[in-house]
């Protein structure tokens, strides 16, 4: 019922910067909280960042907090990640999500999922 697909992916330095876009489809997106992931080889997803259905509020664990920022345009369908000053630690496949629960933090507080995008941060 609802679509999601991550673009922005890529190879940059320590300390450089990626732009991540999340694009929505099939149910109305202003509707949804959504939140980014991701996934390194061999490790747990973990949560990156939330965002409720309005864009006022915003969430963010501690090994992100100050790089990362979460933002969503709702006429456009659209989540973005933007990341800043990336480390190596940063490398990994990164998802976007949808659900009912504002800034959930919790992989089953989502219900939709995208295929994911690759982020690498190369030493």
């Amino acid at each position: 019922q609802v679509q999601l697909v991550e673009s922005g992916g890529g190879l940059v330095q320590t300390g450089g910067s990626l732009r991540l876009s999340c694009a929505a489809s099939g149910r109305p997106f202003s509707t949804l909280a959504m939140g980014w992931f991701r996934q390194a080889p061999g490790k747990e997803r973990e949560f990156v960042a939330a965002i409720d259905w309005s864009g006022t509020n915003t969430f963010y664990p501690d090994s992100v907090k100050g790089r990362f920022i979460i933002s969503r345009d709702n006429e456009k369908n659209s989540l973005y990640l933007q990341m800043n000053s990336l480390k190596p630690e940063d490398t990994a496949v990164y998802y976007c999500a949808a659900g009912p629960v504002g800034l959930g933090s919790q992989i089953n507080e989502y219900n939709y999922w995208g295929h994911g995008t690759q982020v690498t941060v190369s030493s």
